[in-house]
């Protein structure tokens, strides 16, 4: 089964994907990413990789539906593409173990990626991400994102943009500008920043460690973006990722998420603004930030740190990391 379903409460779509359920279990000595002699779905050699997922919750040849739908309970096919990025052949090396030239040409693939799938007129939103680390879930430890390309632009983004909307509406002004205006300008929760992109700690942060990047230019998308920008895009993703791995001296787990506007759906350029969201799902070394009832079931987070705080422990982390690479 495959189909997407809608929550009449939130408004929003939901993917179910039973067929995912039945994914086996990879042997623990082979890996599917990996190029090798048993594996004819990657090269024998590359630097990063588009992959069909194997396993896709959205499909561009959906199956037919089951008649399930009521008035109240509608469904629609599951459009879409579910993509795989390979960001080395290297089956345990992390991002900010890569040098910089080779995180380019992961935001080049990215960006390709992004042209091809906005092609596709039934394809509202392309969402690239990141999940990393066991405590999210990760059971493929080669390093790896996902991009999936959905038929709808789901709540979170349609919030955002909504948001985004109205600020311009009312101001004139972009709202994530206004924020990068204002981080700036307090200047406690800035981590770093380059000629073009700025990483900090959002005053409203919902994780304790839950770093933002955002382009210091106005642009939705990452076909916007000059050659120096997409050499400062990669140089200010591996330092996120650096930084993050080096406040408590192991690989630290995140979901890594980044936030375009949407395509083939109207003009969005006055107002949605590039940024990439992280969620690292530790508040401590030792101890993890469960999404508990009022997170998961309210969607009212609760953060256990000032973020005034835990920025002074993100600067220090990017100073280690910015030392380790001399």
């Amino acid at each position: 089964m495959a189909e997407l379903r809608w929550h009449p409460l939130t408004k929003d779509w939901v993917m179910i994907a039973s067929h995912r359920q039945n994914r086996p279990q990879m042997p623990k000595d082979w890996c599917p990413f990996c190029p090798g002699p048993d594996n004819d779905k990657v090269p024998k050699s590359f630097d990063v990789l588009k992959y069909d997922n194997d396993f896709p919750a959205l499909s561009q040849n959906p199956p037919a539906m089951d008649d399930v739908a009521t008035k109240i309970y509608k469904t629609a096919p599951s459009y879409g593409k579910c993509e795989v990025v390979l960001y080395s052949p290297e089956h345990t090396v992390t991002l900010p173990e890569l040098p910089e030239s080779h995180v380019r040409k992961l935001v080049d693939l990215w960006t390709e990626r992004f042209s091809e799938l906005s092609q596709d007129e039934k394809i509202k939103y392309i969402f690239i991400f990141e999940n990393r680390g066991d405590v999210v879930g990760v059971t493929m430890p080669h390093p790896h994102g996902q991009i999936y390309g959905y038929s709808f632009i789901p709540k979170k983004l349609e919030l955002e943009l909504t948001s985004s909307k109205e600020h311009h509406e009312e101001t004139g002004h972009c709202l994530f500008c206004d924020m990068i205006n204002d981080e700036v300008k307090d200047g406690r929760r800035v981590i770093f920043e380059n000629e073009d992109f700025i990483c900090f700690l959002p005053f409203f942060s919902e994780y304790p460690y839950g770093v933002y990047i955002a382009s210091k230019s106005h642009k939705q998308y990452l076909t916007e973006f000059t050659e120096r920008e997409k050499d400062n895009l990669a140089k200010a993703v591996r330092e996120a990722a650096g930084t993050l791995d080096n406040l408590f001296g192991y690989t630290f787990p995140y979901m890594m998420c980044m936030h375009q506007g949407p395509v083939n759906s109207g003009d969005t350029s006055d107002y949605y603004h590039f940024h990439i969201e992280f969620f690292p799902p530790m508040r401590s070394a030792d101890k993890q930030k469960f999404n508990a009832s009022s997170e998961t079931g309210a969607w009212a987070h609760c953060n256990p740190t000032a973020p005034e705080a835990t920025s002074e422990e993100l600067r220090a982390a990017y100073k280690k990391y910015i030392q380790s690479q001399k």
